[in-house]
């Protein structure tokens, strides 16, 4: 397999996949066509992660001995990441752009359901390589993954960002909201693997890690402070606890309403500039008009 093979099999996955439909009467699709690229498994990137991050952050060679339990001494010469992007309908940002408090249905699916289907393309991918006979692994879904409170200090953070990975692979740059922004916007899943398998590295064009984000470029926007229903995202950045305290208290009740078990509100992912879009790019494109 090559990238190219790899990307057409993550689309028809996609694409065909019942998995990837809303529990509803329409069948809605979930995601639309992903965005798919790659990072080289020992780009000094994901060891400056550990100061980042986290000093218990994984780098893709670690994460991959794990799976194996080898050292990460024993792992190929030569190890790939795998990054993929899912954006989410425009039918389903709609109708959480219309909320103010709680999320829409079809947002509260996607959330579940759709990290359900990425979990079986995951599964699937993994599976593809592994019959090729290339060593691979998906960290999140490996025992070994975990989410970690610092207690006044980073608040939630885990050992594997798969944003931090997708920023690695050049699919774009971090939002003031903790958002991650790539060139079809915030609103969507990501995921990633790790593979012996040689696959060449993505380019990373973005100027810095906060070039996609409106606030950071120029100040012009503060739309997520706005949308934000906890008050969990200032001109400081985004409160973690804050956010998670909200969604504690003013969404449980919609875990047996809708019976899943995961939730979130996705306001600072809708009703914004950067929801389906890289809005420094809609910026030049009218900055070019008016010349």
């Amino acid at each position: 397999m090559d990238a190219d093979a790899i990307i057409k099999e993550i689309r028809h996955f996609i694409s065909q996949s019942p998995a990837n439909r809303m529990p509803t009467a329409d069948n809605g699709i979930i995601f639309d066509e992903p965005l798919v690229q790659f990072a080289d498994g020992d780009d000094p990137i994901f060891n400056e992660y550990k100061s980042i991050i986290d000093s218990t952050h994984l780098t893709p060679r670690e994460a991959l001995a794990r799976a194996y339990d080898k050292s990460p001494e024993d792992m190929p010469s030569r190890l790939s990441v795998i990054s993929w992007i899912l954006p989410v309908t425009e039918a389903t940002r709609v109708s959480n752009r219309r909320q103010t408090r709680v999320p829409s249905r079809q947002w509260i699916y996607t959330r579940w359901y759709g990290e359900i289907f990425n979990n079986a393309l995951r599964e699937h991918v993994m599976e593809l390589l592994a019959e090729k006979g290339h060593l691979v692994v998906a960290p999140t879904t490996r025992p070994y993954y975990k989410n970690t409170f610092q207690a006044g200090g980073k608040g939630y953070f885990s050992n594997w960002s798969e944003r931090h990975i997708a920023y690695a692979a050049g699919l774009g740059t971090f939002s003031l909201s903790d958002g991650f922004i790539t060139e079809r916007g915030i609103a969507h899943r990501c995921s990633s693997l790790v593979t012996s398998l040689e696959l060449p590295p993505s380019l990373r064009t973005a100027p810095g890690p906060y070039s996609n984000c409106l606030f950071y470029v120029d100040g012009t926007c503060d739309a997520c402070i706005k949308r934000c229903p906890a008050g969990a995202i200032t001109e400081q950045g985004h409160d973690k606890v804050k956010c998670l305290d909200y969604a504690r208290s003013e969404l449980e009740h919609l875990r047996e309403k809708y019976n899943v078990r995961h939730l979130g509100c996705g306001f600072c992912q809708t009703g914004v500039p950067c929801e389906a879009v890289n809005p420094t790019k809609e910026a030049e494109k009218m900055e070019d008009l008016k010349t």
